[in-house]
């Protein structure tokens, strides 16, 4: 896979596309992340990306001309399976969503700033909007390093289980059930002992049990649509 992110601070990528899982996955071949300043696309000799909104009203806008320019020109080399902007009003990311955006090939992040971006981009060039909640940040910056963790963990090879994707909440409409690890007593605080039986048929229900009792306690909604 590889996911191209159109943005004016792509230094706020360095750190978290720098470990764990997301540094493994591009070590290993699995995706490549691109990242590309919207300002080297900029028109005028002072690299201006945001105007005055039309109409009046506070804060400035993301100006059409820089963010075509960068589209248009990373489109004449690559064919997009979705060319996304991350906005307050897109479609809300859930793991059926990521479940089906990782298995792209190309992928465009549109980030953010400021008040939005000028309207005949998301009219004319964006293909799907996405919101990872019904809350604001400042720009689409860390919006996007949390679509992108969430679809390249997905990818086959990524995790060293490959099922461990598979087991985690919201897959099967469900949370994931408790999990325990050693020490077995911790201050009079003992694991299940259903876990310890090595009886897979019983560990494997005792866990369905446990996500459909989290899941109708914490997300009861998730029940009532399956």
């Amino acid at each position: 896979m590889v996911i191209d992110i159109l943005t004016l601070f792509p230094e706020m990528f360095e750190g978290p596309f720098s470990y764990s899982i997301l540094k493994r996955a591009q070590s290993k071949g699995h995706v490549i992340l691109r990242l590309h300043n919207i300002r080297d696309w900029a028109v005028s000799k002072h690299k201006n990306v945001d105007d005055y909104p039309y109409g009046g009203g506070a804060g400035m806008v993301m100006m059409v001309e820089p963010v075509v320019n960068c589209i248009e020109d990373l489109k004449s080399k690559t064919i997009y399976d979705e060319i996304i902007y991350l906005s307050p009003d897109g479609e809300l990311l859930n793991q059926p969503l990521a479940n089906r955006l990782s298995g792209s090939q190309n992928l465009m992040i549109l980030c953010g700033h400021y008040k939005g971006i000028d309207e005949r981009i998301r009219t004319h060039f964006i293909t799907r909007e996405i919101s990872i909640g019904d809350y604001v940040l400042s720009g689409g910056e860390m919006a996007a390093m949390v679509l992108t963790d969430t679809l390249v963990r997905l990818i086959p090879g990524v995790l060293n289980d490959e099922t461990s994707a598979l087991s985690d909440s919201y897959q099967d409409n469900l949370l994931s059930p408790p999990v325990f690890t050693r020490p077995y007593d911790f201050r009079g605080l003992q694991v299940p002992d259903v876990l310890l039986s090595g009886n897979d048929r019983e560990i494997a229900k005792w866990k369905y049990e446990q996500a459909v009792a989290r899941t109708r306690e914490r997300r009861p909604g998730m029940l009532l649509e399956e």
